[in-house]
């Protein structure tokens, strides 16, 4: 039939499309969904506000996709430094050159990403776009899934949910999620900046929230503000102006002579799914776990689940993709869901940890700060976990 293939994915984001191209490039037939097409890349456009830090792991991936050239061609922000702190004189900077790489991750806008995917996606006969509309329906049973998109229905030995933390897929599985709010709202903002960016990205620590600077393309840079739902919509009804006093107010002379350009907000949320699989439906990225943007790991966990199923699937027959495929399913899960949780774990503790006044507890963390910045084998060890090696 037309419309039936081995794998099909809801959801051709970053996450989605690479998914999408390493079962590709295995031999399987692959029937993409999305919704909505990217809009095409002109040089001239102004920085996409949603951005994201690919690791030196999530770069590895997406060279071997073939999609990584197309990508560097559009534009991406090497970055070599990574700097935090809470007081001054407790700094902690990881540098590239402590490991002997050329830089620890580029800073990329998420519309770049999925565009320079989807020109590999192109290049692969096996894989076909449907465009245009969502699932309204979608149903299993042993022998595959069954989905009606538009007046079509479609059926697969396989499906895989990229569709995001509101996942249609994940919700036709029955699978249930833990999570929370957090207390703090984010507001990411672009600036025009007086001088060309440094390669390096830094963040402050407040009770109020962390404050971030990521370099962009020329003289561009990305804030990020958390703070207090009402302190975020206070600051979003202000005049560009008057934003741009209150973030001089707020973030550290370092920033330098800035215009603010584009702003946007959204809440913070963690979210994991119960299980990443029930029988032919399996999870990836934001539909099985969202995570605090603290360190910028989202994108790069979903990543390693496209890696680690492509890993998987490397291995599976034919006849065990039409018979049952939940035990390879079992091993994906394994490879990912406590990885996931440590990531998440990681980041609320580095999160709860900071964000309050109390000095005995200011005092104990900046003084981890100074230890932090002459751990040695240590912290290489860190930073060779935040960039995936």
């Amino acid at each position: 039939m037309s419309n039936h293939f081995d794998v099909l994915i809801v959801g051709a984001g970053m996450v989605g499309a690479a998914a999408a191209i390493a079962l590709g490039q295995q031999g399987w037939s692959v029937g993409l969904i999305e919704t909505n097409q990217p809009q095409a890349f002109e040089p001239e456009q102004p920085m996409d506000l949603r951005v994201s830090a690919i690791s030196a792991a999530s770069e590895q991936l997406l060279q071997s996709l073939g999609a990584w050239d197309a990508i560097a061609a559009m534009r991406v922000t090497p970055y070599d430094t990574l700097a935090t702190w809470e007081w001054h004189d407790s700094e902690v900077s990881f540098c590239a050159d402590d490991l002997q790489h050329s830089h620890l991750g580029h800073i990329v806008e998420n519309r770049v990403v999925q565009l320079g995917l989807w020109q590999q996606l192109q290049q692969l006969d096996n894989v076909t776009l449907v465009l245009g509309q969502s699932p309204t329906d979608i149903s299993q049973n042993e022998a595959g899934v069954s989905l009606v998109i538009g007046d079509e229905r479609y059926h697969t030995s396989l499906l895989l949910g990229c569709d995001g933390a509101q996942s249609k897929v994940r919700q036709a599985a029955q699978i249930g999620v833990t999570g929370w709010n957090y207390r703090h709202h984010c507001l990411i903002i672009n600036i025009a900046t007086e001088m060309e960016q440094q390669r390096i990205t830094w963040q402050q620590f407040f009770p109020s929230g962390p404050r971030a600077f990521l370099p962009l393309t020329g003289k561009q840079g990305s804030l990020v503000w958390y703070d207090s739902p009402e302190r975020i919509a206070e600051l979003k009804r202000l005049d560009k102006s008057e934003l741009a006093e209150q973030i001089t107010l707020a973030f550290p002379e370092r920033l330098g002579a800035f215009e603010v350009e584009r702003l946007a907000s959204f809440p913070l949320t963690r979210q994991h799914a119960q299980r990443y699989y029930h029988n032919r439906m399996v999870l990836l990225g934001d539909s099985a776990h969202t995570i605090n943007p603290l360190a910028g790991q989202g994108v790069n966990l979903g990543f390693k689940d496209v890696a680690a199923l492509a890993e998987v699937m490397a291995k599976v027959h034919r006849s065990e993709l039409e018979a049952d495929i939940r035990p390879e399913l079992a091993k994906y899960e394994r490879l990912r869901r406590n990885d996931n949780l440590r990531m998440q774990g990681a980041m609320d503790l580095f999160y709860n940890v900071f964000s309050n006044d109390i000095l005995p507890l200011k005092l104990v963390r900046n003084i981890g700060f100074k230890i932090a910045q002459n751990a040695g084998p240590i912290k290489h060890q860190v930073m060779r976990y935040a960039m995936g090696l």
